[in-house]
C-alpha cells in the first residue's frame, strides 16, 4: 500500500514515524493541491481528518458527502486518494473557472480599483476576489446593494452585475473600464428610479399593503386594502411611475361595481404631477385605511375553507358576491372545493358552483390553468415596452 501511495503521490509524505499524519500535495490535471491527512492510531480511514488548502476546499465544495462516503468505504489510504482524485477531476470539468488561478496582476488591479473607489463602499468580498458587494445610497437616503462578479481576465472581460431593481441592470463596459466607473453607472440608475421608489414608499407608509408581505426594491406591484374583503392591485411602471398604473379591483360584485364606475368616470382626472396615492383617492373618491387610523387585522380575514390567512405566498382574494355573506377564499382552495362538488359545472375555463357558506352562485374563471379570478374584476391594461436607461436622464 505504501509503495503505491508514494509512487502515485510523490508529493504527499508522512511527517511522523507512526505514519498517522501525511502532508503535502496531490496532483490532478497538472494542478498541485495542498492536503493534510490525520489518521487515528489504529490507522482506520473512517476516523481520518482532512485539512485542505483553499483551492482544494473550493473544488470540493458540494462534494463533501461523497468524500465522506469514500473515507468510510475505501480499504486503505492509497485507494482513498485515488477516489479523491476522481472526484476532483469531475469537479474541475464542471467548474472550468477553477482550472486556472488569476495572475498576481489581477489581484493588484482589484486592490488598486477599490482604493480609488473607496473601501467604505465595500460590504463583502470573497476569498477568490471574484465576487464583490458594494453599498450605495440614493438621493432619498435608501440603501442599495450592487453585486459584482468579476471574470478571471478582468478588466478585459465585462463583469456580471446584479441588484434589487425593478428593471434589468445593464451597464456599459470596455477593457479600460474600472469599478469606479461601474459604480457611477449604478448611481445613475438609482437616481433614475428614485421617483418610482418615492411613489411606492408613500403607498407603503400611508396604506395597508396586503401583498407582497415584505416588498423588495424590485417589486412593482402593491395590493392595497380598501375595506373588508375589498382591495385594489396596482402595478406601477418604473419608467413613468406617476402615470395611471395597471389596476385590478378585487372583491365582491356589490363592492367592486361602484368603484369600477368611479374609475371609469374619473379616469380623465388623473394628474401626472401628483402622486399615485393622491390620484387614486381622487379618482376612486375614497380614503384608504392607513396604519394611523386602522388595524391591519381588520383586513386579514382567514380563508373560509382552509381557515388560514396565507397559503404559501397567497392570501384570500376571492369573495362571495352575496352582500349578506362576503366570505373570502384563497383561489386554490375555492377551485378545489368547487371542483369536488357534484353540482359543479364547467364551460371551457369557467367553473360554476355554490358558496361553501351561503350556497349563493359563484363563478370562477380559470386562467393559464393555475391563476383563478372570481368575477367581476376590473383590469386597466398597460402595454409594456422594452426599458433601458436613456442617454439623457432628464427624458
Amino acid at each position: 500500500m505504501e509503495d503505491s501511495l508514494f509512487k502515485d503521490n510523490p508529493l504527499l509524505l508522512p511527517v511522523n514515524e507512526q505514519k498517522t499524519v501525511y502532508d503535502g500535495f496531490i496532483s490532478v490535471q497538472d494542478k498541485d493541491l495542498r492536503i493534510r491527512i490525520i489518521l487515528p492510531p489504529d490507522l482506520q480511514l473512517k476516523k481520518a481528518k482532512l485539512h485542505c488548502g483553499w483551492e482544494l476546499k473550493h473544488l470540493l465544495r458540494g462534494y463533501e458527502a461523497i468524500v465522506k462516503q469514500r473515507l468510510q468505504q475505501s480499504a486503505d489510504l492509497s485507494g482513498f486518494i485515488l477516489e479523491l482524485k476522481t472526484v476532483l477531476e469531475v469537479g474541475l470539468k464542471s467548474r472550468p473557472e477553477c482550472c486556472s488561478i488569476p495572475p498576481p496582476q489581477y489581484y493588484a488591479q482589484i486592490i488598486s480599483e477599490m482604493e480609488t473607489l473607496g473601501w467604505d463602499k465595500m460590504v463583502h468580498i470573497d476569498m477568490e476576489f471574484q465576487t464583490l458587494k458594494l453599498k450605495a445610497e440614493d438621493s432619498s437616503g435608501r440603501q442599495h446593494m450592487l453585486t459584482v462578479r468579476l471574470k478571471a481576465k478582468h478588466p478585459a472581460e465585462a463583469p456580471e452585475c446584479s441588484a434589487d431593481l425593478p428593471v434589468p441592470l445593464s451597464v456599459t463596459w470596455t477593457p479600460q473600464s474600472t469599478l469606479e466607473q461601474l459604480y457611477s453607472q449604478f448611481l445613475l440608475v438609482l437616481e433614475y428610479l428614485t421617483e418610482f421608489w418615492d411613489v411606492l414608499d408613500e403607498i407603503d407608509e400611508k396604506t395597508w399593503i396586503l401583498e407582497p408581505e415584505n416588498p423588495s426594491r424590485s417589486d412593482t406591484m402593491r395590493r392595497i386594502a380598501i375595506g373588508n374583503n375589498l382591495s385594489i392591485k396596482v402595478e406601477v411602471d418604473p419608467r413613468h411611475p406617476k402615470m395611471l398604473p395597471e389596476c385590478c379591483l378585487l372583491g365582491a360584485e356589490h363592492a367592486v361595481t361602484p368603484l369600477r364606475n368611479k374609475l371609469n368616470a374619473n379616469m380623465h382626472l388623473w394628474n401626472p404631477d401628483s402622486s399615485v396615492l393622491h390620484n387614486l383617492r381622487d379618482v376612486l373618491e375614497i380614503e384608504f385605511p392607513s396604519p394611523a387610523t386602522h388595524e391591519k387585522s381588520g383586513f386579514s380575514v382567514e380563508c373560509g375553507i382552509c381557515y388560514s390567512y396565507r397559503l404559501e405566498s397567497a392570501i384570500p382574494d376571492q369573495v362571495c358576491n352575496d352582500p349578506r355573506c362576503g366570505q373570502p377564499f384563497h383561489q386554490a382552495c375555492l377551485y378545489e372545493w368547487l371542483r369536488a362538488l357534484p353540482t359543479c359545472r364547467q364551460s371551457f375555463s369557467v367553473i360554476f358552483g355554490e358558496c361553501p357558506y351561503c350556497s349563493s352562485p359563484l363563478t370562477l374563471v380559470l386562467s393559464c390553468g393555475v391563476q383563478m379570478t372570481l368575477l367581476p374584476t376590473l383590469t386597466v391594461e398597460a402595454h409594456p415596452v422594452p426599458w433601458k436607461l436613456p442617454k439623457n436622464l432628464n427624458e
